[in-house]
């Protein structure tokens, strides 16, 4: 697979939406689908730690950061399909749920059911929420003007 085809873009975009949502959001929108596929859990969700790195300014020399809880999951179709599920945090059926929607997304019987019933209604989600933020942000704005003295 090409690492910069317009697939691996879609399912980065998939992944980024599922990275942002609640579990119970993505659970509502696999029922959507019907009964769930059949899978095999290929890395059962386990919880672990990453090392995060950092750089000033973008381009300084790397420097360890702190450490962040992450878990993982991998699942695979029957039809073959493997999908991937790492969310930060604990949340294990999070991460179960991303790598079923992952794998189900690589599938093309599944993925416009997917992308219609699960990743769009999280994508309209986040961007209401998106959209709140800002105009609460928005509110707080301040205007700062420079008056002219008229002794020049």
């Amino acid at each position: 697979m090409d690492a910069t085809g317009p697939e691996v873009f879609g399912r980065r975009a998939a992944m980024a939406v599922l990275g942002e949502a609640q579990a119970h959001e993505i659970a509502d929108g696999l029922a959507a689908l019907g009964p769930t596929p059949a899978h095999d859990e290929l890395r059962p969700a386990e919880t672990g730690l990453v090392m995060v790195r950092g750089r000033i300014g973008g381009d300084g020399a790397p420097f360890n950061l702190g450490e962040a809880t992450v878990t993982r999951c991998a699942v695979q179709l029957a039809t073959g399909e493997i999908g991937f599920g790492y969310v930060l945090g604990r949340d294990q059926d999070k991460a179960r749920l991303a790598a079923l929607c992952d794998a189900l997304w690589q599938s093309a019987d599944y993925r416009a059911a997917v992308e219609r019933n699960v990743l769009a209604p999280l994508r309209a989600r986040q961007q209401e929420r998106l959209a709140c933020t800002r105009a609460e942000t928005a509110a707080t704005k301040v205007d700062f003007f420079t008056l002219v003295r008229g002794d020049n």
